[in-house]
């Protein structure tokens, strides 16, 4: 029985200080006209039932977007996992997805191929997406029980997405375009992609 989108929140990261960026609120930054939040929120759309925003400064304009902010528990911008643990407190649903806010070109069948393998194995608790075997933890789908297991990982001083999910029932699934997953870390890079799509 394949999962309803009903079952599904996501969260677009947008809580990091930019550093790469000069300190910058990376999620509003522009991209083709409009914030890369915005872009990844409107690639997200329709793949979820539910959509809210990690952020920890400028909610005000986040709030603009028109979806829930959900701000880290976690002080001083602990990182994509202390998001995660915003989101997974904040959504009543079974499942959530997460995505960066610097990739707006993600794949439209995101969450459409991160899904699938759950509805082959009762025991999993997380998809990864991967290409050529390398994944990319921000990516993921997760059950929203996991939330007791990420809190204490963040309690012990975890910040590793990766390490974290590392001892879960987990598995990585495959994606063809690895351009697709291609994230924004300087303003170069965005002058970058926006003159290559």
């Amino acid at each position: 029985m394949s999962i309803s989108l009903d079952d599904i929140a996501g969260v677009i990261l947008a809580g990091g200080m930019g550093r790469r960026m000069g300190g910058v609120d990376k999620g509003l930054r522009n991209f083709k006209n409009a914030p890369l939040a915005l872009h990844a929120m409107m690639r997200l759309n329709g793949q979820v039932g539910d959509i809210c925003i990690n952020a920890n400064r400028n909610i005000g304009v986040y709030e603009g977007f028109g979806v829930e902010v959900v701000c880290d528990v976690q002080p001083d911008y602990a990182g994509p996992l202390a998001g995660m643990q915003a989101a997974l407190a904040h959504t009543n649903l079974p499942y959530l997805v997460t995505v960066p806010c610097d990739v707006p070109m993600f794949p439209l069948n995101l969450v459409e191929k991160l899904s699938a393998p759950f509805e082959k194995n009762v025991g999993l608790m997380l998809t990864v997406a991967s290409t050529k075997g390398r994944h990319h933890p921000v990516f993921c789908m997760m059950r929203t029980e996991l939330l007791p297991n990420m809190e204490e990982f963040l309690r012990k001083g975890g910040r590793k997405i990766d390490a974290w999910y590392a001892n879960i029932p987990h598995e990585a699934v495959e994606f063809d375009d690895e351009a697709a997953f291609h994230n924004v870390n300087t303003l170069e890079e965005l002058k970058e992609l926006e003159q290559k799509s």
